[in-house]
């Protein structure tokens, strides 16, 4: 049996970003049955220098669907970065699902060799497919959403592993 990069992506960015928007229902579980507001959730950081809860879940859904739309070769929509409160942040999460799993496996046939380019304003790295997955999009995604996990956890809310991996097939 052959395995696209639709196989090594789509699902896996979706079963993520599923699992994500579970661990902020917890979170606002957490916040109203401790009762304090979950702009204190949505502000926390680990270390003064780095990126908010609401940054991390951001930039985890900017990987996922600029992964999924530049695979399948389609413009990556644009999703602004107002999110303020867990509601918002939920929603931003479900929009950006509904987005990966329109990306059907057709649209993303012979992308292991397209020629991928990602430009920052210090650099611009180019790839093809392949390992645009394995070495930037997979590693990033994960790193995202690990922060997430550590600031809710870190924050008093009761989640682990399993949460984290979600139901396993």
């Amino acid at each position: 049996m052959s395995m696209s990069l639709y196989d090594f992506s789509i699902p896996v960015l979706c079963r993520g970003l599923t699992n994500l928007s579970a661990i902020l229902d917890k979170a606002a579980a957490h916040a109203a049955a401790k009762k304090f507001d979950t702009i204190v959730l949505v502000q926390s950081r680990l270390y003064p220098d780095m990126f908010p809860l609401s940054r991390q879940i951001q930039i985890a859904c900017d990987t996922a669907k600029g992964a999924a739309a530049r695979l399948a070769g389609i413009e990556n929509p644009k999703h602004e970065d107002t999110e303020t409160t867990l509601a918002d942040l939920k929603q931003r999460v479900a929009k950006t699902l509904d987005f990966v799993k329109s990306i059907s496996a057709d649209k993303m046939r012979d992308s292991e060799n397209r020629a991928i380019e990602l430009k920052f304003p210090s650099r611009t790295l180019r790839f093809t497919g392949r390992a645009y997955l394995t070495d930037f999009v997979l590693p990033n995604f994960y790193f995202h959403e690990s922060m997430v996990y550590a600031l809710l956890r870190n924050n008093g809310v009761e989640i682990g592993k399993d949460d984290f991996l979600g139901a396993i097939p």
